[in-house]
């Protein structure tokens, strides 16, 4: 079991014409939160194939980077904060705040990735 936090830049992301904030800090700089609506989750599991195993491996073999397992890790980690700002937005929040990201590998031959970002759902003004 392998588990990572890592730290997320202030950024504001634009879905259905409004900018939601996501940080990993405690409060958005600038602004007041108003409202909280509660703790929110995104979570993906991704399969990774004998292909991406095999082209890993490689990488392994010979040194370096594998770009594979790094796309997809990437990939997923992108899905995991879009799915936790769509359902911040369905509380009716416009920021997550205190998001903190975890990475497991599951599954019998560690084959199956999984990210999971959660953060506290706030409105914030000013």
């Amino acid at each position: 079991m392998m588990k990572k936090n890592t730290s997320l830049s202030f950024y504001k992301v634009r879905e259905r014409g409004i900018f939601m904030i996501l940080t990993t800090t405690p409060s958005v700089e600038g602004k007041q939160i108003v409202s909280y609506h509660g703790i929110v989750f995104g979570e993906v599991i991704s399969g990774v194939d004998v292909i991406k195993d095999f082209t890993a491996g490689l990488s392994n073999f010979f040194g370096g980077r594998s770009a594979t397992y790094e796309d997809e890790l990437t990939k997923a980690r992108t899905q995991a904060l879009a799915e936790l700002e769509s359902r911040a937005a369905a509380m009716g929040a416009n920021a997550v705040v205190g998001i903190d990201i975890d990475y497991e590998v599951l599954g019998a031959n560690n084959g199956m990735l999984m990210v999971t970002a959660s953060g506290t759902a706030v409105t914030v003004q000013g």
